[in-house]
């Protein structure tokens, strides 16, 4: 009697295996004749690892797949790391609550790792006979038949199945050892697609972000705002829980992160590491990217505080513009978190490049700003010194010249004053004049009025928010340079405990020449001086202004907030 539904079931198997590669369809011929298992069983085992185009689903099919083609009762599947570590472990037959009670994942050694150093197919009857068996941790279920075949990705181990505890109590034989090999063979090539997939899915993505970022390029946009658009991106695309922008110091020694966003981002915001000991320090070493699979053990973090607890998988890759490299972008997961694969990591040199290009382009923007700048005041003094100085001293010449005909001696006096005022007047133009072409100051970016601006710029970058500027009187003609260094870092200083202890979200910042004393004001809108709160800082500042015979006042003003005071007598001559 003729069993149609095994006729059809062989038909529809048939027309399947015609569709697999050639020398996948030479192995299933071969098990079918050989082997005992059935060969709709196998059949259907290959053809469901290949069904999927996502990488941990293809993964994860494939163990289930060989824990039934060989009736084993556990199964795993350990994807090759560096070295002889493995990266992923994925196991099937182990219920979550067994996981917990044996802990962490193996990373490799033992019979496991056997497989790695070698890797062809291994087959015991006891695990614990083997040389390189040491035994299972607490907690880990009995298992005795063991069997183990590598899967192969163009020629390169991927991983290596493992299966223990033939159902019955018997050994895996040979023909269980071909079954499983020939799984292993179409499991390489369902890894093979469906990393194709996975790349051209990152690709696409990068790209897109790629473009927002050169979008946001073309007009001019902030460079804190760019580099704040880049690590967003990179954390959405890679599922990462923290990102750092660290750049390097002027000598090079040292690194700076000026962006931190995600898990425990305080802790690394504004940090200043050393190149060497650091793992942002590695990446612009190597320069290409740097991976390791549990940053908190990492051997090339070695300095700084601690600050990578609970962060496992980690990818820092250098920002290269040119032949500059401009800084290290930085993604990391939590423990337990999926390592980065080339996948992820490839195209994120191209996307750093973003990074720098913005920080190249903002560069260029100032440093073209403070030229046009510069030439205007070059343009300003020249106008000052042509128009306005010829003028007044030939009002001042006529006015002279007319007293001797003013016979009233209260008119007289009248225009010796308006001559002498005028005189003032030149005095103060010329002032303003020498000011303006001090090039030496301006050019070098050292002037009072440039370090001013640069140290709000650089604060806005921990603040979250620029903080108004006001600047007014002589600043960088009368006041001496020693007064000019506590300036800069009482501002430093004041805008540094507003990021810190403040809570605002908006500051302002005044500095104020005139009859002869300088004011420097900052004020923000936050929570105020708490009353039991370090004053080292503001004793230091006090200081400061004692040794140049000023003064330093802070009050809560009446709609809350601080309001810091720094002053100091100005050299009259």
């Amino acid at each position: 009697m003729t069993d149609d539904r095994g006729t059809d079931r062989d038909g529809v198997g048939r027309r399947r295996l015609d569709a697999l590669p050639a020398d996948l369809q030479e192995r299933l011929d071969a098990v079918q004749q050989g082997s005992g298992t059935p060969s709709h069983l196998l059949l259907e085992a290959v053809l469901s690892v290949g069904k999927g185009l996502e990488l941990p689903q293809v993964l994860r099919r494939i163990v289930e797949a060989a824990v039934v083609v060989v009736d084993a009762e556990y199964g795993a599947l350990g994807v090759v790391g560096d070295g002889t570590r493995l990266s992923e472990f994925l196991t099937v037959g182990i219920g979550p609550e067994q996981h917990a009670a044996i802990g962490r994942l193996p990373a490799g050694h033992g019979i496991l790792g056997e497989l790695i150093r070698h890797p062809e197919p291994l087959r015991l009857a006891e695990l614990s006979d083997h040389p390189s068996s040491y035994g299972f941790p607490p907690n880990h279920p009995p298992m005795h038949s063991f069997l183990g075949v590598p899967i192969r990705v163009r020629d390169k181990v991927f991983g290596n199945l493992y299966l223990t505890e033939k159902r019955g109590g018997g050994a895996f034989d040979a023909g269980d050892e071909t079954v499983l090999s020939t799984l292993a063979v179409a499991a390489g090539v369902a890894i093979e697609n469906a990393r194709l997939y996975e790349e051209a899915r990152y690709r696409q993505r990068w790209l897109v972000a790629n473009g927002e970022i050169i979008a946001s390029l073309l007009p001019g946009a902030d460079e804190v705002q760019v580099l704040r658009m880049i690590v967003d991106h990179a954390l959405r695309i890679l599922a990462a829980d923290m990102g750092v922008i660290a750049v390097p110091s002027d000598d090079g020694g040292s690194l700076r992160v000026v962006l931190a966003s995600g898990v425990d981002a305080e802790a690394h915001r504004d940090l200043v590491l050393p190149r060497e000991g650091s793992f942002v320090g590695a990446a612009l070493d190597a320069g290409k990217p740097v991976i390791t699979l549990d940053a908190e053990h990492d051997p090339r973090i070695t300095a700084g505080p601690p600050r990578w607890m609970g962060l496992g998988p980690a990818v820092a890759v250098p920002m290269i513009t040119g032949e500059r490299v401009r800084g290290v972008l930085l993604l990391a997961r939590l423990h337990r978190g999926e390592p980065f694969t080339e996948a992820e990591t490839s195209p994120m040199l191209t996307f750093a490049g973003q990074a720098a290009l913005a920080m190249e382009l903002a560069e260029q923007r100032q440093a073209a700003e403070q030229f046009a700048l510069l030439e205007e005041r070059d343009r300003i003094a020249r106008d000052l010194h042509d128009l306005a100085i010829q003028r007044l001293f030939a009002t001042g010449m006529t006015l002279q010249s007319a007293v001797r005909f003013v016979d009233h001696p209260e008119a007289s006096e009248r225009l010796l004053r308006a001559v002498d005022d005028l005189d003032e007047t030149i005095k103060i133009i010329r002032s303003t004049i020498f000011g303006l072409r001090a090039h030496d100051t301006r050019r070098t970016g050292r002037g009072l009025r440039v370090r001013t601006v640069n140290a709000v710029e650089q604060a806005a970058r921990v603040l979250g928010f620029t903080p108004s500027l006001h600047m007014e009187g002589l600043i960088d003609t009368d006041v001496p340079a020693e007064i000019a260094e506590h300036v800069v870092a009482v501002l430093v200083e004041a805008l540094s405990n507003t990021a810190r202890h403040a809570h605002a979200d908006a500051a302002a910042v005044s500095l104020i020449v005139r009859g002869g004393r300088l004011a420097l004001t900052v004020t923000d809108n936050g929570v105020g001086m708490a009353p039991d709160s370090r004053r080292s800082g503001l004793s230091n500042l006090a200081k400061r202004a004692m040794s140049v015979g000023g003064g330093l006042t802070v009050d809560v003003p009446e709609q809350g907030g601080t309001c810091l005071v720094w002053s100091a007598p100005l050299p009259t001559d």
